[in-house]
């Protein structure tokens, strides 16, 4: 068994949104998560979507591989850098925005 990886770092969406599309293909065949993505109204599921098919890509052209026996056997979601803003407020004041990212790996294998 011959394991696929493909990889998404610096996307502008907190981790914790991203996790909750991430937790709905975990373990599934690649075409049943694709079909699962197209239909979540997540912003995050085009993201993901596209990463799923880049995986599906690379694997292709590694070769050696069944595309239609492929899962997701592994999608992990961690924090990437916070991008830190401010905001003008009353009397001179600055509050600070924390603006998250993430980072996302896919990994395919066939069984």
């Amino acid at each position: 068994m011959t394991d696929v990886r493909a990889e998404l770092n610096y996307l502008r969406v907190a981790p914790r949104k991203v996790r909750l599309v991430a937790d709905m293909v975990r373990g599934r065949k690649v075409q049943e998560a694709l079909d699962i993505l197209q239909f979540v109204q997540k912003s995050s599921a085009v993201d993901v979507y596209k990463l799923l098919r880049s995986a599906v890509a690379n694997a292709t052209v590694k070769g050696g591989v069944d595309v239609d026996n492929l899962y997701v056997t592994k999608i992990t979601v961690d924090q990437g850098p916070t991008f830190r803003r401010f905001l003008a407020r009353a009397r001179g004041r600055a509050d600070r925005i924390n603006k998250k990212t993430s980072h996302i790996l896919v990994v395919l294998e066939e069984k």
